[in-house]
Protein backbone atom coordinates (compact mmCIF):
# COMPACT_ATOMS: atom_id res chain seq x y z
CA UNK A 1 0.00 0.00 0.00
CA UNK A 2 1.11 3.68 -0.78
CA UNK A 3 -0.26 6.79 0.57
CA UNK A 4 -0.36 9.88 -1.74
CA UNK A 5 -0.78 13.25 -0.42
CA UNK A 6 -0.69 16.62 -2.92
CA UNK A 7 -0.12 20.20 -2.09
CA UNK A 8 0.80 23.24 -3.75
CA UNK A 9 -1.76 24.12 -6.71
CA UNK A 10 -3.12 27.35 -6.50
CA UNK A 11 -4.44 30.39 -9.41
CA UNK A 12 -1.63 31.96 -10.93
CA UNK A 13 -1.62 34.19 -14.12
CA UNK A 14 -0.05 32.97 -17.40
CA UNK A 15 3.46 33.03 -17.63
CA UNK A 16 3.45 32.00 -13.79
CA UNK A 17 5.18 28.95 -11.55
CA UNK A 18 4.02 26.95 -9.25
CA UNK A 19 5.70 23.81 -7.76
CA UNK A 20 3.64 20.99 -6.99
CA UNK A 21 4.61 18.19 -4.29
CA UNK A 22 3.86 14.60 -3.62
CA UNK A 23 4.53 12.90 -0.41
CA UNK A 24 4.21 9.10 -0.32
CA UNK A 25 4.54 6.93 2.48
CA UNK A 26 3.67 3.04 3.01
CA UNK A 27 5.69 0.94 0.67
CA UNK A 28 8.04 3.22 -1.22
CA UNK A 29 10.50 1.02 -2.64
CA UNK A 30 13.31 1.44 -5.62
CA UNK A 31 10.71 -0.05 -8.15
CA UNK A 32 8.06 2.28 -7.64
CA UNK A 33 7.05 4.36 -10.51
CA UNK A 34 5.74 7.75 -9.30
CA UNK A 35 3.63 10.41 -11.78
CA UNK A 36 1.70 13.37 -12.42
CA UNK A 37 -1.88 13.44 -13.88
CA UNK A 38 -4.18 16.12 -14.77
CA UNK A 39 -7.74 16.60 -15.46
CA UNK A 40 -9.40 19.22 -17.21
CA UNK A 41 -13.59 19.57 -16.61
CA UNK A 42 -14.76 17.51 -19.41
CA UNK A 43 -11.50 16.00 -20.60
CA UNK A 44 -9.88 12.52 -20.01
CA UNK A 45 -6.86 12.23 -17.24
CA UNK A 46 -3.99 12.70 -18.89
CA UNK A 47 -0.18 12.24 -18.18
CA UNK A 48 1.61 14.99 -17.47
CA UNK A 49 5.28 13.78 -16.41
CA UNK A 50 7.04 10.37 -14.55
CA UNK A 51 9.69 9.24 -12.87
CA UNK A 52 10.79 5.78 -12.64
CA UNK A 53 12.45 5.62 -8.48
CA UNK A 54 15.16 3.15 -9.29
CA UNK A 55 17.01 5.30 -12.21
CA UNK A 56 15.11 8.50 -12.16
CA UNK A 57 14.69 8.43 -15.46
CA UNK A 58 11.84 10.63 -16.54
CA UNK A 59 9.03 11.24 -19.03
CA UNK A 60 7.03 14.02 -20.16
CA UNK A 61 4.18 14.76 -22.34
CA UNK A 62 5.05 17.05 -24.99
CA UNK A 63 2.42 20.32 -24.40
CA UNK A 64 5.10 20.14 -21.36
CA UNK A 65 8.36 19.56 -22.00
CA UNK A 66 10.69 22.51 -21.49
CA UNK A 67 8.12 23.86 -19.04
CA UNK A 68 7.97 21.22 -16.35
CA UNK A 69 10.23 19.54 -14.33
CA UNK A 70 9.69 16.27 -11.92
CA UNK A 71 12.11 15.42 -9.80
CA UNK A 72 11.85 13.02 -6.45
CA UNK A 73 13.80 12.59 -2.95
CA UNK A 74 13.87 9.76 -2.03
CA UNK A 75 15.15 10.68 1.83
CA UNK A 76 11.68 12.67 1.97
CA UNK A 77 9.57 10.75 -0.45
CA UNK A 78 8.24 13.02 -2.34
CA UNK A 79 8.36 14.04 -6.16
CA UNK A 80 7.85 17.49 -7.34
CA UNK A 81 6.24 18.65 -10.38
CA UNK A 82 8.10 22.50 -10.82
CA UNK A 83 5.63 24.14 -13.51
CA UNK A 84 7.02 27.09 -15.32
CA UNK A 85 5.30 29.59 -17.74
CA UNK A 86 2.46 28.31 -17.15
CA UNK A 87 -0.73 28.66 -19.85
CA UNK A 88 -4.41 28.56 -19.46
CA UNK A 89 -4.46 25.24 -21.28
CA UNK A 90 -2.31 23.82 -17.90
CA UNK A 91 -5.54 24.32 -16.18
CA UNK A 92 -6.46 21.74 -14.11
CA UNK A 93 -6.73 19.23 -10.98
CA UNK A 94 -3.60 17.46 -10.97
CA UNK A 95 -2.99 14.18 -8.94
CA UNK A 96 -0.10 11.91 -7.81
CA UNK A 97 0.18 8.69 -9.11
CA UNK A 98 2.49 5.99 -7.89
CA UNK A 99 2.60 2.14 -8.54
CA UNK A 100 5.12 -0.69 -8.83
CA UNK A 101 5.98 -1.02 -12.51
CA UNK A 102 8.63 -1.38 -14.90
CA UNK A 103 10.29 1.45 -16.33
CA UNK A 104 8.46 1.81 -19.52
CA UNK A 105 4.90 1.02 -18.39
CA UNK A 106 5.49 3.75 -16.06
CA UNK A 107 7.27 6.49 -18.95
CA UNK A 108 3.82 5.47 -20.71
CA UNK A 109 1.77 6.95 -17.91
CA UNK A 110 -1.21 5.18 -18.58
CA UNK A 111 -3.72 5.93 -16.16
CA UNK A 112 -5.35 2.44 -15.43
CA UNK A 113 -1.68 0.60 -14.94
CA UNK A 114 -1.77 2.84 -11.49
CA UNK A 115 -3.32 1.83 -8.05
CA UNK A 116 -2.69 4.22 -5.94
CA UNK A 117 -3.54 7.88 -6.53
CA UNK A 118 -3.92 11.41 -4.01
CA UNK A 119 -6.79 13.71 -3.92
CA UNK A 120 -5.74 15.95 -6.42
CA UNK A 121 -4.54 19.68 -6.71
CA UNK A 122 -6.16 22.29 -8.42
CA UNK A 123 -3.73 24.75 -10.59
CA UNK A 124 -6.00 27.44 -11.91
CA UNK A 125 -3.78 29.73 -14.88
CA UNK A 126 -5.61 32.87 -15.57
CA UNK A 127 -4.59 34.93 -18.86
Amino acid sequence: QVQLVESGGDSVQAGGSLRLSCAASGDTYSSLCMAWFRQAPGKEREGVAAIYASDSSTYYVDSVKGRFAISQDNVKNTVDLQMNSLKPEDTAMYYCAADFLLNGDCLAMVASNFDYWGQGTRVTVSS
